[in-house]
């Protein structure tokens, strides 16, 4: 049997948080895919590059970007990747 998934939300936490893992969809049809770049340097070409093959395949990609990656994302931005994505990839490049 497998050990239980124990994710731990990556911000300035008080106490761990544990959340369950999301079971990942069967399939990225019909979805929208939020792409966030998180304001470090040469995270905007990553995701151009993730956008531009995503939208080969014919899937639907909005993105979204923090003013700075020093701080967290704005709580609109987060709200707009809520309500508007199925899917978010983060990109972290340097």
């Amino acid at each position: 049997m497998t050990e239980p998934y124990a994710m731990r939300d990556p911000t300035a936490e008080t106490e761990p948080a544990m959340r369950q893992p999301v079971v990942p969809p069967a399939s990225l049809d019909g979805l929208t895919i939020g792409l966030l770049s998180i304001g470090k340097e040469r995270s905007v070409e990553f995701l151009d590059s993730v956008e531009e093959r995503l939208a080969a395949q014919g899937l639907k990609v909005l993105r979204f970007a923090k003013p700075t990656h020093t701080k967290p994302a704005p709580r609109g931005v987060i709200q707009d990747l809520v309500e508007r994505c199925d899917i978010v990839v983060e990109g972290l490049a340097d």
